[in-house]
């Protein structure tokens, strides 16, 4: 059988990966500290749980509209507005199975071959191989970890070519914890008005910020930006839903209609179930939010000061998201007790293998000289985690 070109295109998800491999070991009775996996250890807020509860008891368990439920709808223009100043109508937002799948519907529908898509770096796993599944190229923006990973505007507009069709925008940011400030944000529009391209702005980690930040839309900074701006988010990392798959994108209205379109052809609607959820959880679950964002500031000053105490590695103190990046080009190129730990990969799998910690690599996310460690864990994995990692490099002659 031969299988279609995109397909031979990308890898499987590593997080997914990794935490996949994590949770088999565990189930095996080991004990992993795991760092791998992108999500907060917090369950579901309670009212949350309630509603969808019933949600089944009412019997709302067939199809809805492919593009998701007015309720939902209506609950996230009222966030945006409320939070961000935008305005759109019911036509201008889909509700998707998670942000993952808002970003794809917008691929489908912005991207072919030739395109390019700018992306900087440090990025998001799946930015590139969703570009490469949609036959267009994804053009490669560096930033540098000695400036807060903070996009050059000079830099950027280099690699604009006639070929360009948009820049994707994440802060704060997975892997770097990065957040781009208003000034940031306003070149950036400007470029993107004067140059005619498309932001996409992933907000995901929007409300997972720390020391006083607020987050700033880009969509927000004028009519005109918000006419180019997809804003991209969901309920997962908010609000301890990642299972129950909502995300949901708002932006320019014929490019909504035509994700929309895609969508009915695909997924058709979210979970039923889930969308009366995720109304509570967009409506009510800002008091959740920030007891969870506050426990995981706390974790995030342990973890960061451990791993700056050990040799060979150094980490900046993400202002947002819920991970840590620390820089381990100290420790490449030394020796384990089965050969040279070369790459971050090969970091990865000295830890897993022997000392039973599961961090993510960072090639994936276009790094060679970092690895990626969640702090959505308990307060117990970090420390043992900690434990662990100090013991395993200093073992690295």
């Amino acid at each position: 059988m031969k299988l279609a070109a995109r397909a031979g295109r990308i890898t499987p998800s590593p997080t997914l990966a990794m935490a996949a491999t994590a949770k088999a070991m565990a189930a095996r009775g080991i004990d992993v500290a795991d760092f791998s996996s992108g999500e907060p250890d917090f369950d579901t807020p309670e009212p949350v749980k309630a509603a969808a509860e019933a949600a089944i008891r009412a019997g709302f368990t067939k199809y809805t509209p492919s593009s998701g439920i007015d309720e939902l709808r209506q609950a996230i223009i009222d966030k945006l507005h409320a939070e961000q100043g935008l305005r759109y109508e019911k036509s201008q937002v889909l509700v998707s199975c998670g942000a993952k799948h808002s970003l794809y519907n917008l691929a489908e529908a912005l991207l072919e071959a030739g395109d390019e898509l700018i992306i900087p770096v440090p990025y998001w796993v799946s930015y590139a191989d969703q570009t490469l599944l949609n036959d267009a190229t994804p053009i490669f923006l560096p930033t540098r970890e000695e400036n807060g990973y903070a996009i050059d505007s000079h830099e950027l507009e280099r690699l604009i070519t006639p070929r360009t069709k948009a820049i994707i925008l994440n802060s704060p940011c997975n892997p770097t914890g990065a957040t781009y400030d208003r000034t940031t944000l306003e070149r950036l529009a400007e470029l993107a008005l004067r140059r005619d391209l498309l932001l996409i702005s992933d907000e995901i980690y929007e409300k997972v910020l720390y020391d006083g930040a607020r987050h700033t839309s880009i969509a927000s900074l004028g009519p005109e930006v918000a006419a180019r701006t997809v804003v991209i988010n969901g309920v997962s990392k908010a609000y301890a839903m990642t299972g129950w798959r909502i995300g949901y994108a708002a932006g320019p209205k014929d490019l909504l209609i035509a994700m929309a379109n895609i969508q009915s052809q695909s997924t058709s609607n979210p979970c039923s179930i889930s969308q009366k959820a995720a109304v509570v959880a967009l409506r009510d679950g800002d008091a959740f939010t920030k007891t969870m964002v506050a426990e995981f500031d706390r974790r995030r000053r342990v973890i960061v000061e451990r791993l700056n105490a050990m040799p060979g590695v150094r980490c900046r103190m993400p202002s947002g998201a819920f991970y840590a990046f620390p820089n381990v080009s100290g420790l490449l190129g030394r020796q384990s007790s089965s050969g040279t730990i070369a790459t971050p990969t090969d970091l990865a799998t000295y830890l897993l293998q022997g000392f039973q910690v599961a961090v993510v690599p960072g090639e994936p996310f276009g790094s060679t000289q970092h690895i990626r460690l969640s702090y959505a864990t308990s307060m117990e994995t970090i420390v043992r985690g900690m434990d662990r990692l100090d013991a395993a490099f200093k073992q690295l002659t």
